[in-house]
Formats: structure tokens, sequence, C-alpha cells
């Protein structure tokens, strides 16, 4: 809860419970005042009766003692008079009284025990009644009582007015100091909080502001004092941050994030980038506190954000989150991250016809598994090219929108989804830079032939500037496609395209991931055992072994076979039956697709029938999870597993891989790698394996298992350095390294000089 609601729950709690205790208070001595008068005026109107009523009841007279008591039947709100003799029988009372006092009531009891005179108050079924009681006397002795009965509900009427004015008075009285509280709160704390917070962001944003002027309010003297010397040392540190990475952008040291900022800022100068995907980086929706934000786990997410942080750049993407439209302005932006704005996202709405013709059609029935040669037909409908034309056309009309006023741009487009975009581009804007890196492969001609359109897309392709792959295979592949199906000069020797006078570049960026924390930190040796004998206890499983995967459902991931590679080990090894678990992580994806649909229950029934085989009430082999986890919840299985399975049947890169091996601070565990991933060419001292074998991949589980620690180690070691040094800033300076040296029509004349020597300093 905010402070500023406590902070306004406590204070009407606190001003309404004062208020009404001293309401309270003065409506309980209202209530004796009123009682009181009663009593007063009772005991006068008695005094006066009992010297007429006295010589009465000596001599008998009841008929004169019932026309005197007749006399006071509801008169000043007296509801009547009675006297009874000593046994307590009633010798005259007013009519009124008959039905409304049936007993005795217990003043007259005591009266006529002791004597004296009492009072009290009683209840009846009508209102409720006041009673004195006066002893009547003659000859010095006690011959009967005098009883005076008043209508006393007219008291809780005035009381329940009372009451009733007085919560009016507490509510407007809580409502007037609490206002003018939060108020005052408003103008002489949170406002200049406010103004502190802005300063500090800006400043931790790199961006110079002005001073809030805060010391000049004497309460905020000292804490201004002290956060204006904090912000002098996060400057002073910001400033032997940046000449640090300076020196290191100037040598061979590691990519940092502050070395790829400055390195955009010197190879881009003022041109600002444009990054186009079909995944956005921050996605709103309404959750349990109002709308929230929440970063999508990506590794394009955490390659590029330091590119557009750096040069106040703009990220195109689709709006996908069901609080997406609530958070843009009128021109579809909202600027991101949430805590500190640094760059634009600008949002582009699909409809469900074109979400499903150009993302799941298209792109993903189509293009993905063309490209992945994973033995799923390909699905290539006229709708569905129409869509995919018509969404590429969108986000090129939005794209040139953005870039309207902006001198030689910078564009980034991500993936297979865009292949259209760089052609709807240049024909606009043949000033502006652009680049499409291709996350996943690229197949060989004759499986690329397969696609009615290949034309038109590899057209729309060549436009670009640049063009990346992950591997130099991949850039093969293309270029042989392109020598097959264009008319066009293929430089083989430069990997470059000539077509209708505009040259493309081809190169491999193998992408990659972060590993910033140093490599010698090492957990106690006890830690990673006991923190997996946790993490399955947690499953319901009892083992001393554990693997790890962590995947899309999707059939280019080779899940089945991982499965039954897993039996296959069992088989030959069963002394690990009980002791070695495999946990496997599989987040659903596309499952309006049928192929993915049916992938999901294939899994399942692969599972269930490996479990049976060999399952104990308290172990089981493979445990499958079926739903989203974030990386805080796969970490601590990274960290733990003694080994991950990478078994993809073709892949562009596979960053699990890379994951697993960054994760292992520890320097121990063992990956078990396709040679159909990227990431093999990389990762050599991987356990590297044909996932098709099924045979083989038992092999490679028991070798893990049984590898000594040394080797492990060092291994794990080698992969390390290859991943700390190749790390998702290099891939992303790389890229941007390359694309600076490009000379568009407009950067040639204006600025071809400095362009050359750039592209000269990037040779």
């Amino acid at each position: 809860m905010r402070l500023i609601h406590r902070l306004s729950l406590s204070l009407t709690l606190g001003v309404a419970v004062v208020s009404l205790a001293i309401a309270y208070f003065q409506i309980r001595s209202e209530t004796r005042g009123l009682q009181q008068d009663l009593e007063r005026h009772a005991f006068l109107l008695a005094e006066s009766l009992e010297r007429s009523a006295e010589p009465l009841v000596e001599v008998h007279a009841y008929r004169d003692l019932e026309r005197l008591v007749n006399r006071f039947q509801d008169r000043q709100q007296t509801a009547g008079v009675a006297i009874y003799d000593p046994k307590g029988v009633a010798l005259a009372r007013s009519p009124g009284l008959v039905s409304r006092v049936a007993d005795l009531p217990q003043p007259i009891g005591l009266t006529l025990k002791d004597g004296n005179s009492h009072t009290g108050f009683i209840r009846t079924i009508d209102p409720p009644l006041h009673v004195v009681v006066l002893p009547l006397r003659g000859d010095a002795k006690l011959i009967g009582a005098l009883t005076i009965f008043h209508d006393a509900s007219y008291i809780d009427r005035q009381i329940t007015a009372l009451w009733r004015r007085a919560l009016i008075g507490v509510a407007i009285q809580t409502i007037l100091i609490v206002a003018i509280t939060l108020l005052m709160l408003r103008w002489g704390f949170a406002e200049p909080m406010r103004r502190m917070s802005h300063w500090l962001s800006e400043l931790r944003a790199g961006r110079s502001a002005e001073h809030p002027g805060i010391s000049e309010l004497g309460d905020f003297g000292p804490l201004s004092k002290e956060v204006t010397h904090l912000a002098s040392s996060l400057t002073a540190a910001r400033a032997v941050a940046e000449e640090e990475a300076r020196l290191r952008y100037t040598s061979e040291s590691l990519w940092t994030k502050d070395r790829l900022r400055l390195f955009v800022q010197e190879r881009l100068g003022d041109s600002r980038v444009f990054l186009v995907s079909n995944r956005e980086p921050y996605e709103h929706f309404h959750g349990s506190k109002g709308i929230e934000c929440a970063m999508p786990a990506s590794g394009l997410v955490t390659a590029l954000e330091p590119i557009l942080r750096s040069c106040n750049g703009t990220w195109i993407a689709q709006g996908t989150g069901d609080a997406d439209r609530e958070t843009v302005d009128r021109f579809d932006r909202v600027q991101v991250p949430p805590d500190r704005a640094e760059y634009t996202l600008r949002r582009v709405w699909l409809n469900e016809a074109e979400e499903a013709g150009f993302y799941l059609g298209f792109s993903n029935e189509g293009l993905w598994p063309l490209c992945h040669i994973a033995h799923t037909r390909p699905l290539f409908r006229a709708t569905d090219w129409e869509y995919y034309r018509s969404v590429n056309a969108k986000f090129a009309e939005v794209v040139l929108e953005e870039i309207a006023n902006e001198p030689n741009p910078t564009i980034l487009v991500q993936d297979y989804h865009f292949t259209l975009l760089p052609r709807l581009i240049k024909a606009k804007r043949p000033d502006a830079r652009v680049a499409i890196f291709w996350h996943i492969p690229w197949p060989n001609p004759e499986a690329f032939g397969i696609c009615p359109w290949q034309r038109e897309l590899l057209d729309g392709l060549l436009a670009a500037d640049l063009i990346g792959f992950h591997i130099q295979a991949h850039c093969n592949n293309f270029l042989n496609t392109v020598d097959r199906a264009l008319e066009s000069r293929v430089e083989w020797e430069r990997f470059a395209v000539t077509r209708r006078g505009h040259r493309t570049s081809v190169r491999p960026f193998p992408i990659s991931v972060a590993l910033e924390r140093p490599g010698n930190e090492q957990p106690a040796p006890d830690l990673p055992h006991l923190e997996r004998c946790a993490l399955l206890a947690k499953l319901g499983i009892r083992a001393s072994r554990m693997g790890i995967g962590v995947d899309r459902i999707d059939y280019t991931k080779g899940l089945v076979e991982r499965f039954r590679g897993i039996e296959a080990f069992l088989d030959k090894h069963p002394l690990y039956r009980r002791e070695f678990t495999f946990v496997q992580i599989g987040a659903p994806s596309r499952t309006e697709i049928s192929r993915y649909h049916d992938l999901m229950d294939e899994l399942r029934r692969e599972v269930e029938r490996i479990n049976q085989r060999f399952q104990t009430p308290d172990w089981k082999p493979i445990v499958l999870l079926t739903r989203r986890h974030s990386h805080k919840e796969i970490l601590p299985y990274y960290r733990t597993a003694d080994l991950c399975l990478v078994t993809s049947l073709h892949d562009g890169m596979n960053l699990v891989a890379k994951e697993f091996v960054a994760s292992r601070d520890s320097e121990d565990g063992v990956l078990i790698l396709s040679q159909f991933a990227g990431a093999a060419h990389e990762l050599t001292d991987a356990l590297v394996i044909n996932p098709y074998d099924t045979e083989e991949m038992g092999r490679a589980i028991h070798t893990a298992l049984e590898m000594s620690p040394e080797e492990a180690r060092l291994r794990m070691q080698r992969m390390r350095a290859i991943v700390r040094e190749r790390n998702i800033y290099r891939w992303a300076g790389d890229l941007i390294g390359e694309l600076s040296g490009i000379r568009t029509p407009a950067t040639a004349i204006n600025s071809g000089p400095r362009l050359v020597r750039k592209a000269a300093t990037s040779a």
C-alpha cells in the first residue's frame, strides 16, 4: 500500500475515533441532564399530589382518588398516576396504565418495603416510562404509595437526533481535516519529493537536470544536502565508468553495456536507431494491482535495449498486452522503461484476421517449417501471403512516419516476419541504413524454392544494406539461394549481393547472452546438491542427480527424441534408476496451430509412457512442466543440474545452451548439444550429438554423469570464456559497426570521408 494511502487511512481513523469519543461524552452528559430535568419535574408534581392524596387514602375515599388520578392522564408528558396500599394493591390509577403496567414496578416495591421515595426507568411494550414513588403516611405509619409515571420516549428521540447530528459533524470534520492535511502534505512534502526524485532519475540516466531547489525549504535542508552529495558522487562515478569504458573500447577488453553505449554514440553520432520486431520489449496488462508492466524473457531485448537507450531510439512492435492501448498516447507511443524513460515504444495494432494470416499463417506455418527443415510440411496459402504483405506494408507506414524528420536514420529489422520491409522503406527513404537480422536458419536453395513467393521475399531482403545470420553456413545458403533464384551479382569473396545497383552485405553475427558476473565466484561445495534436492522435493521427487531442458514446445526442438534418449539411457544403465531425474521446462507456444497442439499431446503421452515403465512412488525419470517460467524461476535449475540437454533438430543458435553455460558460476556441469544447433559451432567443449540417434544421446547422458569433476570443470571454463568474450553486447556492437560502415546514396554525398574513416576503423 502506498504511503499516502496508509497516511490517509490512519488519519481518517484517528480523527473519526477522537471525534466519536468527544461526541459520546457530550451526548452522555446531555442524557444525564434530560433525565435529571425529568426527575425534578416528577418530584414537584408528586409532592403537590401527596398533600391531596394522603387524606383520601386515610378515609378510604376511593372514588375521590379515582377522580384525582384521572386528572393527570396524558398531561405534560405524564403517562398516568397510581396509588397503592401497603400490600401493593392498586387503590386508584389512570386508565391508560392498566395495559402498560401489568406488574408491580420495582421502585414501588422498594418504597412499600423501606418507606422511602424511589425513582427509576422501566421498560414496557410501549416506549419507556420514568417512575417517581413517594410514601403516603397517616398517624405516623405507612398507608400507601403515590406513583407518577412519565413518558420518557422523548429522551430517546432527542438522543437519537443528537447522535445523527454528531455523526454528520464527525464525517464533515474528518473529511475537512484529512483533505486539508493531505493538501498540506502534497504541497509541503510530496511535491518536493517528486522534484527530487525526478532530478535523481535524470542524473541516473546520465542527463543534466536543474537542481530542484529543495534546500530552500527548511525542514528538507539536511536531506537535500545529503542527496546533493550523493548526486555529486554519482556523477563522478559515472564519469570514471565512462572513462574506463572508453579505455576498454580502444582495446580488446570485454564488451559491456557501457562500452556498447559509447560505441553506438561514436559510430552513429546524432543518427537515431529505429528497431522493428514483431515482439514488443514491454507489455502492459491488467494485474491484481491495476495496470502492470512486464518485460518478456528475451535475449533480443537484452541485446538491443542498450542501443536504443544510448541514442533515444524508437522500438516499433506489435501491441499484444491487454492494457497496451490504455498506456499509449494519441500517437500510439509510450516511453520505456517504465521506471526511467530512455527510449520510445511505438505500438502497431493488428486485428485477429491479420494476426492469423501474418503471424500464425505465413510466418509460422509457412516460413518457420520451411527454414527449419524439421520434417513438418510448410503450408502456403494465398490469403496468408496477402495478410503478410499488408502487415509488412502497415509496419512500413509506421516506420516511415517515425523517421519522417530524421536525417540518415538507422533501422534494425528483426527476423523472418518482415522480409518485405527493407524494400518498402528503401523505396521512400534511400538515405536510411537498413539491416535485417535473420534469427532462424536459412535452408538450402532446393528447400527454400518450395515457397511460391521466394522471389518476392528475396527481393525484399536484398533492399537492406546488411543481412545478418547466426553462422556462416546460413550466409552461404542464402547466397546460393539468391544465385539460383534472382538476376543478381553474388560477390563470394566479399559475401555481398548487388541487385539493381544496390549492394547488400551478408555477414554472420552469432547471437549470445550476457555473462557479467566473474567466473571465479564458487559457492560452497554442498550448496548445489542441497538446492537440487530442494527443487526436486517441490516436485515430489527424490533423486541425487538431475538434468534440465528448457524450450518452447516446438517440433524443431527434438523433445520426443530427447525423451527417447533418456529412455535408452535408463535401459542401458539401470543403476541410475531412482537416481537420475530429467526436468523439462516447456513453455506452450502457438497452440492455435494444430501441429503445435498435437505435439503437446504427443509429448504428454510419451512422458507418461516412459514414466510408467520406470517410476516408483517417490521417483520418476521425467518431469514435464508445461507453463511459462520466468528467468528467475529457471535459474536455480540451470545452476544445480548435472547436465543440460539441447537437442534441436535444426536451429539458428539456441540461446538455452549459452544461458546454461552463463549460469554455471561453480564452473561445473555438462552441456549436451545438438550438432544442428548454431551454438555447436562455438561451444565445441559440449558433448555434441546427433539428436536423431537416441542411442548416442543415451551414451552422452551416461558420459556426462560419469565425467570426472576436473574434465567437466575444464570444459565449462572454456565454454564460459567463449560466452563471456562473445557476449550479447559484442553481437550488437558488431552489427552496428558493420552497418555504420555502409555508405548509402545520401551519406556518400554528404559525409563520405567521415564514413570512410569509420569503415577503416572498423576494419
